[in-house]
């Protein structure tokens, strides 16, 4: 299990895009506290669907984190199947034609579990990630994300841009969307755990079967996978960044259920879609190529996500 370098961060001009949102939080924060000159890309500041916008933001850096993305759950995904492929499609062109021309050391741009088929066998390897048609309310997003990984490939070999491409699994924890219409899963549980705790509710109703099985990794083990790629790993293969667990849904809202407090009853809607039947990684080459392992175990994180949501209503409350 390894660390990045704070020796190879000190004095390196990374510009990390989506460095305000979730994932780029906590990789912004460890790159500052390495010693790098970080600058955070916003959207209202630099709109990176635009060329001229992408590339004034790159201007001067070494190191370019990609992470901005138009991302929701699955409800979001079913509204906006066209933004979804045409934002993340555009973003991923513009920001790899502007590492190339602005000669920038190196490129790590995030892929998405939601590139992988919808049907392959689990735990997913990366050698099967060409092998079928992403989970279909997944797939505009999936795609634009799988793109990532030819674009990587085909500016190594045509222009010698070193860059790479890992795919994440399904992310949770502190400072996550918990907007109920549009968070991932464990957002939204924790969200309707938390409340329905509070009020004293008999119920609490999710969406689907909850027979289908999913992978989550804590944000925080990804932002450290994100330094050790740029730091260590000079190919454009892809690489899984996960923990290799698999948790069945069910499971998952009886652990949020149980360390919530709440002491109801939950109800399942198989009239809601469930996604992916099942969904994890083989995470075998993360660790063998760039010494990559998950430290977080998913009640720890859970832990951490349910008191972090927790605190942040209870300082809303008081404003």
């Amino acid at each position: 299990m390894s660390d990045p370098s704070a020796g190879f961060w000190d004095g390196r001009t990374v510009v990390v895009t989506g460095g305000a949102g979730f994932l780029g939080q906590p990789t912004v924060r460890m790159l500052t506290d390495f010693g790098a000159e970080v600058r955070v890309t916003r959207s209202a500041e630099h709109d990176l669907r635009d060329r001229d916008a992408c590339f004034a933001a790159f201007s001067g850096a070494d190191t370019v984190i990609h992470l901005a993305a138009n991302v929701g759950g699955i409800g979001y995904n079913r509204r906006n199947p066209g933004p979804l492929a045409r934002d993340n499609l555009l973003m991923g062109m513009n920001v790899f034609d502007a590492c190339r021309d602005l000669e920038v050391q190196k490129l790590v741009a995030a892929c998405s579990v939601c590139a992988y088929p919808k049907h392959v066998p689990a735990p997913f390897r990366e050698d099967e990630i060409w092998d079928g048609y992403p989970e279909e309310s997944n797939a505009p997003y999936g795609l634009a994300k799988k793109m990532l990984l030819v674009l990587s490939d085909s500016y190594r070999r045509q222009w010698g841009l070193d860059s790479c491409s890992p795919v994440i699994a399904n992310l949770y924890g502190p400072g996550d969307n918990f907007d109920l219409e549009d968070s991932h899963v464990i957002a939204a549980m924790v969200r309707k755990y938390v409340e329905a705790a509070e009020r004293g509710d008999p119920q609490v109703t999710l969406w689907g079967t909850g027979e289908p099985t999913r992978e989550f990794l804590y944000v925080d083990d990804a932002a450290r996978a994100l330094l050790l790629f740029a730091e260590r790993f000079e190919d454009s293969d892809p690489v899984n960044v996960g923990t290799g667990q698999e948790t069945r849904i069910r499971d998952l809202a009886e652990t949020i259920s149980r360390l919530t407090g709440f002491e109801g009853e939950t109800v399942w809607d198989p009239s809601r879609p469930d996604g992916q039947p099942k969904r994890f990684l083989d995470v075998s080459r993360a660790r063998e190529r760039v010494g990559f392992e998950a430290r977080v175990g998913l009640e720890e994180g859970l832990e951490n996500t349910i008191g972090w949501f927790k605190t942040e209503v209870e300082s809303a409350a008081k404003i």
